[in-house]
């Protein structure tokens, strides 16, 4: 400031110039007498509508339709939740039953997974993760060939592998990551991906915000990628760089993951967040999921990642019923 309190002579900020206004027309009046703002001639509108529908291999989701229910197929000796099919004498013919049995109960889609992902994980070689799912990949598709099935896993490598035995849809816990070989890999082969949330550790300034602050980002290397709009669905990584009560805060905000305009899964299933408010083990956390499964529905949710089915296939027609409007076939006969 000079001694008279007037600016100092200085260069003042460096703005961006105004590009693409419409002129005010006074003399027409109305509207058009005020200036606006016209899109690019290279933009689109910026507002995406609903969900386009999204054929995953051998079924076509119609979003908004109905919730949708993942079945999990852990093949690992050490899930968090006690189902690691590894641990079986035949992990194959285990795993093939486990899927026939979820798809009975409702399931829509199955996820394969051969990497653990709790906190904490040791990290698998890509090798024996290939090992380890590609055979229940390719009996799984063998035996439920109308079933879509999604393969869960970090490595490109794991994934593309997956895609040859018969996946049709990445499942990436680190859909966030800067790394981008595995959207080029969905690009490439055509296929959707699911972008999760995390980070290597629970340090937030303001939590939801900035969850989708980081999947709009991961949204948008998708599409620098090649990946489709229509090819992208987010999952708001519930237990994933978050403390439990991140975690909660998270569910009760669920409906802002909307503003990301693309289907929504959540995966909440046996966690430890559910653990903690009932003091249960795992294989105790079945109640507390469903829970979590009408709130998600409630709130917009698309998708629900479940061990137990048919309790999640359950409270999902029901929670639909309410907020969707579903109704089951035969409806009118039974009134």
């Amino acid at each position: 400031m000079t001694d008279d309190g007037r600016p100092a002579s200085a260069p003042d900020r460096r703005l961006p110039s105004e590009r693409g206004v419409v002129a005010e027309r006074p003399e027409l009046g109305g509207g058009a007498a005020t200036a606006s703002f016209a899109l690019p001639d290279d933009a689109g509108d910026g507002l995406p509508g609903a969900p386009a529908p999204l054929a995953v291999g051998p079924v076509t989701f119609h979003w908004g339709s109905r919730t949708f229910v993942m079945g999990v197929l852990n093949v690992t000796p050490d899930s968090f939740s006690g189902d690691g099919l590894l641990a079986a004498d035949d992990p194959v013919a285990a795993a093939v039953r486990q899927a026939e049995a979820m798809v009975a109960e409702g399931a829509d889609i199955l996820d394969i997974g051969g990497a653990s992902s709790r906190p904490g994980h040791a990290t698998l070689d890509p090798a024996e993760e290939t090992d380890r799912v590609l055979p229940v990949l390719r009996a799984v598709a063998a035996a439920l060939p109308g079933t879509p099935l999604s393969i869960d896993t970090t490595s490109p490598a794991v994934a593309a592998a997956a895609l040859d035995a018969g996946a049709h849809l990445l499942n990436d816990i680190w859909g966030v990551a800067d790394d981008d070989r595995m959207l080029r890999l969905a690009a490439s082969r055509g296929v959707p991906i699911v972008l999760m949330h995390n980070r290597a550790e629970a340090r937030y300034r303001n939590l939801v915000p900035e969850v989708v602050a980081d999947l709009q980002r991961a949204m948008e290397r998708a599409l620098d990628a090649g990946v489709p709009w229509d090819h992208l669905v987010v999952d708001p990584g519930f237990g994933f760089g978050k403390t439990p009560d991140h975690n909660l805060a998270l569910l009760g905000d669920l409906a802002a993951i909307g503003l990301l305009g693309r289907p929504i899964l959540l995966g909440t299933s046996r966690k430890s967040t559910l653990g903690k408010v009932l003091d249960l083990p795992p294989g105790e956390r079945v109640e507390a999921t469903t829970a979590t499964t009408a709130l998600a529905i409630a709130a917009g949710v698309d998708m629900v990642r479940v061990h137990d089915v048919r309790e999640n296939v359950r409270v999902a027609r029901v929670s639909d019923a309410v907020v969707r409007g579903w109704r089951p076939d035969g409806w009118e006969t039974t009134r």
